[in-house]
C-alpha cells in the first residue's frame, strides 16, 4: 500500500511540475506536424499549406508534411482533419466551402462548431469568371445572351459542391437569370485544364489559379467577383460593371485543428502563423498571386466564420443547391 501511495504521489508532482510548461506550450512541438489539405494540389489552397509548412518547419526545426486528401466537395479531408487526436500535430486548410456545407448536406460525418478549433483567418481573394481563349465570348454581355437563348446549353466547371466558383456562378445564375449546367471537380488544377481544352464552357476560380492562364493567352477574363477591379488585372471589369446590379463576393482560407486542441498550442500555433503571413516575402508571394495575407486573431477567426454561416444559409436556400 505504501509503495502504491508513493508511486501515485510520484506521477502527481510529476504532473504538477509538467502543468506550467504545458500552459506555455510545452515542448510543442516535439515531433512532425501534418496539414491537410482537402484539395489536390494546384491550387491555392495547397500553395497556403506549403508556403506555411515550410516556415513552419524552419522556425521550429520539426517537418511539416503537407498531406492533400480531395473529393466529396472537400468533406474528406475535413472528416479526416476532425478525426485526427487534437494535439496540435494537424492541421487543417479551411476552404471557403467550411462554412457552405452544413446547409448542403443533409448529414457531414463531422460537426463544424465542435469538431474544429479555428486558428487564424490566412488569406482572401476574389474569383475571376473565366472563358477559354477560343471561345466565342469576348464579354460577360455575350455570355448573358447566349445562357438566356439557350438554358443550359453552356456548363461551367467547379472544385466541388459548396465550393467558392461553384456559389459564386450560383449567386451569378441566380442574380442574372441564367442557367448554366454544373459540372464538379475535385480541385481547381483538373477543372481548369479542361476549361482551357475547351470541355467547359466557362468557370469562376481564384484569381490566384487563373490569372497566369489569362497572362499565357489560354484563358480570357471577363469579370472580377468583388467590388473594385484587382489591381493585377484593372482591364477586367467587376460583375457588377459587366451588368449584373449588386453582385460581389470574397473568397477566404483559414487554418484550423481538431476540436478540443489545447489552448495553448492553439495560442502558440496563431502567434506562429500570424507571424509568418506578415513576413515581407509570403505578402508578396500570395500578392503576386492576387490573395492577401491576413493572418487574424482566433476570435476574429471564429467571428468571420459565424457571419459567413449565416449569409450562406440564405444564399444556399433561395438558390436550392443540392448535393448532386
Amino acid at each position: 500500500m505504501h509503495k502504491r501511495t508513493l508511486i501515485r504521489a510520484g506521477a502527481a508532482l510529476a504532473l504538477a511540475l509538467a502543468a506550467p510548461a504545458f500552459a506555455q506550450g510545452g515542448s510543442y512541438p516535439d515531433k512532425p506536424i501534418k496539414i491537410v489539405v482537402p484539395y489536390p494540389p494546384g491550387g491555392f489552397n495547397d500553395t497556403l499549406a506549403r508556403t506555411v509548412g515550410a516556415k513552419l518547419q524552419a522556425a521550429w526545426g520539426q517537418s511539416v508534411v503537407v498531406d492533400n486528401k480531395p473529393g466529396g466537395a472537400t468533406v474528406i479531408g475535413l472528416d479526416a482533419a476532425a478525426k485526427s487526436p487534437a494535439d496540435g500535430y494537424t492541421l487543417v486548410i479551411l476552404p471557403f466551402s467550411f462554412a457552405v456545407n452544413p446547409y448542403i448536406f443533409a448529414r457531414l460525418p463531422y460537426d463544424s462548431q465542435k469538431d474544429f478549433t479555428p486558428i487564424t483567418l490566412a488569406a482572401t481573394t476574389a474569383n475571376l469568371l473565366v472563358v477559354p481563349a477560343a471561345s466565342p465570348f469576348n464579354s460577360m454581355k455575350d455570355l448573358l445572351a447566349q445562357a438566356k437563348a439557350k438554358p443550359g446549353s453552356l456548363s461551367y466547371a467547379s472544385t466541388g459542391i459548396g465550393s467558392s466558383n461553384h456559389l459564386s456562378m450560383e449567386k451569378f445564375k441566380q442574380m442574372a437569370g441564367v442557367d448554366i449546367t454544373h459540372v464538379p471537380y475535385k480541385g481547381s488544377a483538373p477543372a481548369v485544364t479542361d476549361l482551357i481544352g475547351g470541355q467547359i464552357n466557362v468557370m469562376f476560380d481564384n484569381i490566384s489559379n487563373v490569372l497566369p492562364h489569362v497572362k499565357s493567352g489560354k484563358l480570357r477574363a471577363l469579370a472580377v467577383t468583388t467590388p473594385a477591379r484587382s489591381p493585377l488585372a484593372p482591364e477586367v471589369p467587376t460583375v457588377i460593371e459587366a451588368g449584373v446590379p449588386g453582385y460581389e463576393l470574397g473568397v477566404w482560407f483559414g487554418i484550423a485543428a481538431p476540436g478540443g486542441t489545447p489552448r495553448p498550442i492553439v495560442d502558440k500555433l496563431n502567434a506562429e502563423i500570424v507571424k509568418i503571413l506578415r513576413m515581407p516575402d509570403v505578402k508578396e508571394k500570395f500578392a503576386a498571386q492576387g490573395v492577401e495575407a491576413i493572418g487574424s486573431t482566433v476570435e476574429q477567426f471564429q467571428a468571420h466564420l459565424q457571419a459567413q454561416r449565416t449569409m450562406w444559409a440564405k444564399v444556399v436556400k433561395d438558390a436550392g443547391v443540392t448535393p448532386e
